[in-house]
């Protein structure tokens, strides 16, 4: 019942209430009067891929590998993102982020220590290196099965996987000034969100966090999701409140209640901006509403399954008679036979896509 009443909501929201909605987001976002003035100051004003989009001094990520006499080498334009409760504490069950924006020449080598730093093995970025003729991202990996030092770490391109809609590479990194064990990056790169545009559809984003959360959630005691674009908030913060919401209903169940604009306003809390156009406002509510509708699918798909199973266990073999009995037993001591019944032949698999690439199970998982 309740996923019946968010749908009609969704679509009254959707054509109704959201240019509103947007509006009050915005006004809120300007009573926020939270610290920025790291990135304001003189040193690291050249680290700002747009002079207007600031990190919060609140939730910064602080690079602590930094040298003590040298002038904001602590900084970077990075936030951690978090899901809150109103009392302000993290859920404790829910992953972290970092939202940052995509990497300029003079901030490669620091991207690259708050990965470190931060014990990140997943990398999502959503938008190209070149968009529309402008720079959106300096490339920080090397070319495939090509190196390249960062500071004081090796990156190695150990393997590039390309998919319908994004490519994954598997990335090395090793530390050179000290013996650690070499960690493994998995970095997702979405290509088909369009700039200043969102997909005609949700499908593919879904897909695309269905592998990411898998990958996350196979290694052990992981670090935040590393997540960018080009200015680090429109996409990165459509993406992050999608996962978010998703997070949730995985949790909580189809029933749980879900506020699209609270979940918002609550990431805008941890990073400016995040969230920018009336197009992603609208995607979000797409792309809750179509995995709400999948999950639904793949959870009655399962219950007919069930219904299969017990029809199939009422099934009775019809009595014997006295000579049929003996006979059958006589040939039962000779002989027996065992007869396995596949049941994965009576599943379906319901997917957001059909036919999806993935690395190979010893180096994927």
């Amino acid at each position: 019942m309740k996923i019946f009443i968010f749908i009609l909501l969704s679509v009254f929201i959707f054509f109704f209430l959201l240019p509103s909605t947007i509006k009050v987001l915005q006004q809120q976002e300007c009573k926020l009067l939270y610290p920025r003035k790291e990135g304001q100051k003189p040193e690291n004003k050249s680290k700002n891929r747009y002079k207007n989009i600031l990190p919060f001094d609140t939730t910064r990520v602080v690079i602590r590998d930094s040298e003590s006499d040298v002038p904001g080498s602590d900084y970077i334009n990075a936030n951690y993102i978090r899901n809150m409760n109103e009392d302000g504490r993290h859920v404790e069950e829910s992953k972290v982020f970092i939202a940052t924006q995509g990497c300029l020449q003079n901030t490669v080598t620091d991207f690259w220590k708050m990965v470190y730093q931060e014990n990140a093995h997943v990398i999502v970025m959503t938008t190209k290196e070149m968009e529309r003729g402008r720079n959106k991202c300096v490339r920080y990996w090397p070319e495939l099965h090509g190196t390249k030092e960062f500071g004081k770490l090796l990156v190695r391109n150990v393997e590039e996987q390309p998919a319908q809609d994004y490519i994954l590479r598997k990335l090395e990194v090793t530390r050179l000034d000290r013996k650690e064990p070499q960690r493994y990056i998995w970095h997702f790169q979405y290509l088909s969100w369009p700039d200043h545009g969102v997909p005609n559809e949700p499908g593919g984003v879904l897909w695309f966090l269905e592998e990411v959360n898998r990958t996350q959630s196979t290694i052990k005691d992981t670090g935040p999701i590393v997540v960018h674009c080009s200015a680090g908030i429109g996409r990165t913060g459509t993406i992050i409140v999608i996962d978010i919401l998703i997070d949730i209903i995985n949790r909580q169940g189809l029933d749980c209640d879900i506020d699209i604009p609270k979940t918002i306003q609550m990431v805008r809390q941890q990073r400016s901006g995040m969230v920018q156009t009336e197009a992603q406002y609208k995607f979000i509510y797409m792309a809750v509403q179509q995995y709400i509708d999948t999950a639904q699918k793949r959870l009655e798909e399962e219950q007919r399954n069930k219904m299969k199973e017990r029809e199939y266990s009422n099934i009775k073999y019809p009595q014997m008679t006295n000579a049929r009995s003996k006979h059958n037993m006589t040939s039962s001591r000779s002989s027996s036979v065992m007869t396995n019944d596949d049941s994965s032949s009576v599943y379906e698999n319901i997917n957001f896509r059909t036919s999806q690439t993935s690395f190979s199970s010893n180096t994927r998982r």
